[in-house]
């Protein structure tokens, strides 16, 4: 079952690009986007992760974390994050369990893992849940979402 807006986030573990342990109960208390994208150096999340990057500072300074999750394994996800020079969590779900724990959708017949992003109050509330898989439309979203609360 897919998490909805209104719904609270489930807690969930994984791995950061780094290898370091990640738990989401960890990050509540302040404003989160969660961005669920397809794989690491495509086009269109390379577009998507270096607009996060860009508009990084101004999702801080509201007081936001920004985290990104696909299924590209820790040394996938660190290639990517230096080379594009990425200053956020990424996490690596190889297993697909957070994926499913969200409900994220896939695309073009089920060969594509979806693009969704989601926006997280301080109370673990989602505010917002955004699916398209144009990449480069999610951080408008975000950033329009963060600065109302």
């Amino acid at each position: 079952m897919a998490i909805t807006k209104g719904a609270v986030v489930p807690n969930f573990k994984a791995k950061t690009q780094s290898g370091d342990s990640f738990e989401l109960s960890n990050y509540l208390g302040k404003p989160l986007v969660i961005y669920f994208y397809p794989k690491d150096n495509t086009p269109g999340c390379t577009t998507q992760a270096c607009s996060f990057r860009d508009q990084y500072q101004d999702f801080q300074d509201l007081g936001a974390e920004v985290i990104g999750i696909s299924g590209d394994s820790e040394a996938s996800h660190d290639k990517f994050a230096q080379k594009h020079k990425l200053p956020f969590i990424l996490l690596s779900d190889s297993s697909k369990k957070i994926r499913t724990l969200f409900g994220v959708p896939t695309h073009f017949f089920g060969l594509m893992p979806g693009r969704v992003t989601y926006i997280i109050d301080k109370q673990g509330k989602v505010v917002s849940v955004f699916d398209s898989m144009k990449a480069n439309v999610h951080i408008e979203h975000a950033l329009k979402m963060i600065k109302k609360m």
